[in-house]
């Protein structure tokens, strides 16, 4: 018995030094890149974007996402099929090759932002190209993020995006007070 109390004893005192789910990553984020809502964003548009050839620093990009989060294709398939979630991970393993191939650059035109206490929703603009002179964008949507402050940072929960189509033309709104 005494041997049992020893052992939870040790194990409770172990509990108690390992770091929580949620504390900072030794490897990922950058401080600067979690310490604000428009930071956070400012960094996954920055991680993801690059010319053909540079590989992506996704141990950053994985440090941006609260353990559990999504990231959610949601605009209609070619096939039919219900959208399916992503980790961070998955979005990793989806696009890595692609953007190294082919480069990618995705910015930020637009935002519009609510928030209540720790949580935030930002409705981000965006315009994506295959090098960053484009003239012109090859896609244009909304990322819809959802962001939450834990632990001294802040965090992303979800990013849920659609692409803008001739039947889903992004609404004048969300391009109000456009970035340079």
């Amino acid at each position: 018995m005494r041997t049992m109390i020893v052992v939870l004893n040790a194990l409770l005192f172990v509990g108690l030094l390992v770091p929580s789910a949620l504390a900072q990553p030794a490897t990922g984020p950058r401080a600067a890149d979690t310490a604000s809502p428009e930071a956070i964003v400012a960094a996954l548009y920055d991680v993801i974007s690059g010319p053909a050839g540079q590989a992506r620093d996704w141990d950053r990009f994985r440090g941006l996402f609260a353990p559990g989060a999504r990231l959610l294709p949601a605009g209609p398939r070619k096939d039919g099929s219900a959208p399916v979630a992503l980790s961070p991970d998955d979005y990793v393993t989806r696009t890595s090759d692609a953007f190294v191939k082919s480069g990618f650059f995705e910015r930020e035109v637009s935002r519009k932002v609510d928030g209540f206490g720790t949580i935030m929703h930002v409705f981000s603009t965006y315009e994506s190209k295959r090098a960053a002179a484009d003239e012109k964008p090859f896609a244009r949507g909304i990322n819809s993020i959802q962001l939450m402050q834990h632990g001294g940072r802040w965090w992303i929960v979800t990013v849920m995006w659609d692409q803008e189509r001739p039947d889903n033309p992004i609404p004048a709104k969300y391009l109000e007070g456009r970035r340079p």
